[in-house]
């Protein structure tokens, strides 16, 4: 797998760990979050929770001092998987979470691949799981100033990572053309340019306005439109002078001013904005539709013949939607040992209840839970053993919408034609 693929997959697997990670909550101070940077030793942080165990005994609480020192126990336990921390950390999340109906839940969820090393040791046992660091490994820096005007109407706003915002759209409610002869037709003819003057500014000190404060982000401003005017307006300097340094040279005809002519704009500059994934993620899903609709096609998409296609060694590039959500839970039961033997998995949510053991019908406590990975995951490794290529569509663009809602979430592009 290429590094940007890599790199795209450690983003994603944090983004759906963040999201589970964002809606638990405990009973009490019950969560435990543990998170060791590349450069500490993990025998620290066992030392460290072996020595919180022994605090936890102080609590008065029976139910809450249980739960704490079975997180902390769970979180020594994971810690002896792990000799280092890794190139870029580790950060353990588990506890006792909420699930409904005045029931709990142990979860034991780790990170030990983040997109970017973690800065700061940390341990925290609160209610909710301590977030931050993770969180500001998904914010993309990197980004793009789209603008679109011609003289009846503006957009504005910016591209970042797979993501298209337009932050406003504008109506200049110039008038169009008057009959009026002689000394009134210069009058209107005035009336009219003084407008879309006070429009252009308007305009381009709003954009400005926005852009301004992240401006060190950004990579280039790209300027679009169905005429002269974009051209004009940047000719006759009505954007702000630290703007203006980063105007991109060329100028792109899209057709329209508005919301659908920022997300044109995209497309045309596309090749103009190789450091976001936008284009790249269009081209990849219109080349699976060009092989779909072939009398004989080399693409397929579902979760059934996905997993056919992947299973035979057919998928040359597996498209996964970031919008497929869902994981994989392995189990064990305590009292009859089903699980020890023979694999046992569950698809489930992290608000969802463990079921009982399909051998002996034994609940709640009886059952463990050995591992949790998301059906996205599962499904990379597939690929992965197949040396299939994955690429991630975000459901932010119109293509990614596509790919969710009328394909399930799954494609493929395949090496031969399947029967």
């Amino acid at each position: 797998m290429a590094d940007d693929a890599k790199q795209s997959a450690r983003r994603l697997r944090l983004k759906l760990a963040l999201e589970d990670l964002r809606e638990m909550k405990g009973f009490g101070t019950e969560l435990v979050t543990l998170i060791i940077p590349p450069d500490r030793q993990i025998s620290d942080a066992r030392s460290m929770l072996q020595n919180e165990h022994g605090q936890a005994a102080n609590i008065k609480s029976k139910g809450t001092r249980k739960n704490v020192q079975g997180a902390i126990e769970s979180a020594i336990s994971t810690l002896s998987r792990f000799k280092t921390p890794g190139e870029h950390g580790l950060a353990i999340f588990v506890g006792s979470i909420i699930i409904g109906n005045n029931k709990s839940r142990m979860v034991n969820i780790v990170v030990d691949d983040p997109p970017q090393p973690l800065i700061s040791f940390r341990y925290r046992c609160d209610s909710r799981f301590e977030l931050t660091q993770l969180e500001e490994m998904l914010i993309d820096k990197k980004s793009y100033a789209l603008f679109v005007i011609d003289r009846s109407e503006a957009a504005y706003g910016i591209a970042t990572g797979k993501r298209i915002h337009v932050q406003e759209h504008l109506v200049s409610n110039i008038m169009g053309k008057h009959r009026q002869g002689g000394q009134s037709a210069q009058r209107f003819e005035r009336l009219i340019e003084e407008a879309a003057h006070n429009f252009f500014k308007r305009a381009t000190e709003h954009a400005c306005s926005y852009w301004l404060p992240n401006l060190e982000n950004i990579q280039a401003v790209v300027i679009g439109g169905p005429g002269a005017t974009k051209d004009y307006v940047v000719k006759n300097e009505y954007f702000h002078h630290e703007i203006a340094k980063k105007i991109a040279k060329t100028t792109f005809d899209v057709g329209y001013s508005n919301e659908s002519g920022v997300r044109e704009l995209v497309e045309n500059a596309g090749q103009l904005m190789d450091q976001i994934e936008l284009d790249a993620e269009r081209q990849i899903m219109n080349r699976f539709l060009e092989e779909l609709i072939r009398t004989h096609p080399k693409a397929t998409y579902g979760n059934a013949m996905i997993n056919q296609a992947l299973a035979q060694g057919a998928v040359d590039t597996l498209l996964i939607s970031e919008g497929l959500r869902g994981n994989m839970v392995t189990l064990a039961c305590k009292k009859c040992g089903h699980g020890d033997d023979e694999s046992w998995e569950v698809r489930l949510s992290n608000q969802d209840e463990i079921p009982n053991c399909p051998a002996c019908d034994a609940g709640g406590e009886a059952i463990k839970e050995l591992s949790s990975h998301s059906i996205i995951d599962s499904l990379s490794k597939m690929a992965q053993e197949s040396n299939s290529e994955v690429v991630y569509i975000s459901v932010d663009t119109e293509e990614g919408s596509q790919l969710m809602l009328g394909f399930g979430g799954l494609a493929a592009i395949l090496r031969y034609p399947m029967m």
